[in-house]
């Protein structure tokens, strides 16, 4: 029905299951009140078209609900009189926060959208998820260029301002396996697919620290140059 109806039609009453279960399982209230590790909630405004972080002190579930809020399936979120779409429209995931507003320099990236596709989309539905992935993809790679530059800068001593830093960057997925997955199952919420793809992250995160768990807080697993450009290309 999304590719007809907006979600303002076959849906005016804006009822989501999902938000009465997201309030029963996550203390909002205790949450906002940690002061352990760093959470930061990315969502879009649709207003202005620019990325908004949002932090463990101010979060509910109003939040939680923008930040996956795709707009051909559910009405925009409101915040504070703001509306907001899925967070991957400006960041997916942002990277910003890390680098700024942390001491950590690892930062380890978990790509469920796959970065690239072999094979050439004919089917509407196979174009419209292209394009999607596409989109969702742009921002992440943006910022992977400007932390690769950040960290040319400073290998080769131009850059030595001590607020600058160079990040180590990893990346769990994006190597090949969710390709075989099409357009379709996006829709797909079959416990089946479900649990297929939780062990599929499961195997690929004890596969990645298996292999680069000492690369930790010392170097980048992630070949930025290699994801960036073309084979041979400077």
């Amino acid at each position: 029905m999304s590719g007809f109806l907006s979600p303002y039609e076959f849906n005016p009453f804006n009822v989501n299951p999902l938000r009465v279960h997201l309030e029963q399982v996550v203390d909002f209230e205790r949450l906002r009140a940690g002061n352990g590790v760093k959470l930061f909630i990315a969502a879009t405004n649709v207003r202005t078209g620019r990325g908004e972080i949002f932090r463990r002190n101010i979060l509910t579930a109003d939040h939680a609900m923008a930040s996956a809020c795709l707009p051909e399936l559910f009405q925009a979120v409101i915040i504070e009189g703001e509306p907001y779409w899925d967070g991957g429209y400006a960041g997916n995931p942002p990277l910003w926060p890390l680098f700024y507003e942390t001491r950590c320099r690892d930062a380890i990236i978990v790509q469920i959208n796959p970065v690239e596709r072999h094979a050439t989309p004919r089917t509407a539905q196979q174009i419209g998820n292209r394009t999607d992935e596409i989109g969702f993809n742009a921002s992440l790679l943006a910022e992977l260029r400007a932390a690769d530059f950040v960290a040319r800068l400073i290998d080769d001593g131009v850059l030595k301002d001590p607020r600058y830093r160079r990040e180590f960057l990893h990346r769990i997925g994006g190597d090949g396996k969710l390709e075989s997955y099409g357009a379709e199952t996006k829709l797909d919420s079959s416990w089946t697919l479900l649990t297929t793809l939780r062990d599929l992250g499961r195997e690929s995160a004890k596969a990645w620290l298996a292999e680069n768990f000492d690369a930790i807080g010392e170097r980048s697993t992630l070949d930025v140059a290699r994801t960036l450009r073309k084979p041979g290309a400077r």
